[in-house]
């Protein structure tokens, strides 16, 4: 019998991108998005951490939903800006700003850091809360660096304008399929960290 989960997101892509995940790893569970479920109201994201504002939304998730819920918070931490965006990723240009605004303004912050000094690394929390109040989190990061100039129409946020150290032919992720993203992205480690305790939470088992 196939078992529902829910993923606190009404993002397509990381929908997407779990499912995929979920079926890699031969698991039969169904994984809905927040536009499966009744609506409830969005908590406001107020940590500090990735895992805390995770936490957040998974929580919430599991008390409105009453099923095992997972969330993430997920951004972009910038050496030469001292690691941020960081947990403001999403709203770096503000909170009515789209992500080509976001992305506009972190290139024009670093314009005149040269190359070898545009480091960078997307990081991931996952976080996993059962509806009697267990909870879980998990990380994954992804090194690379920035570009001067957004490339490629694939993936989504900060994508275009970041270029993975484990990746291949000076690609972006934005310009990557997304099989191969999913093999070395923060957001794929941080699943793949935790698929084994929501195995174990569905079973009965955690």
């Amino acid at each position: 019998m196939t078992t529902s989960v829910v993923l606190a997101t009404n993002n397509a892509k990381k929908l997407a991108e779990l499912r995929r995940i979920v079926v890699e790893e031969g698991l039969d569970i169904e994984v809905l998005g927040l536009g499966d479920v009744a609506t409830f109201p969005e908590p406001a994201e107020t940590e500090w951490t990735f895992e805390g504002n995770a936490l957040i939304k998974a929580r919430a998730a599991a008390q409105h939903t009453g099923l095992v819920a997972l969330a993430d918070d997920s951004g972009i931490c910038v050496d030469a800006l001292n690691q941020m965006p960081g947990v403001r990723s999403a709203r770096w240009a503000g909170p009515q700003h789209d992500d080509l605004a976001n992305l506009d303004l972190l290139l024009a912050q670093i314009s005149d850091v040269r190359d070898p000094h545009r480091t960078a690394r997307f990081v991931a929390a996952m976080a996993l809360v059962t509806p009697d109040g267990r909870e879980f989190t998990s990380r994954g990061e992804m090194p690379g660096r920035i570009t001067g100039a957004p490339r490629g129409e694939g993936g989504f946020g900060y994508d275009p304008i970041f270029v993975p150290d484990d990746g291949e032919a000076d690609l972006t992720t934005a310009q990557m399929t997304p099989e191969a993203k999913d093999t070395i992205s923060h957001r794929g480690k941080a699943v793949r960290a935790i698929i084994g305790t929501l195995a174990s939470v569905i079973g009965g088992e955690a």
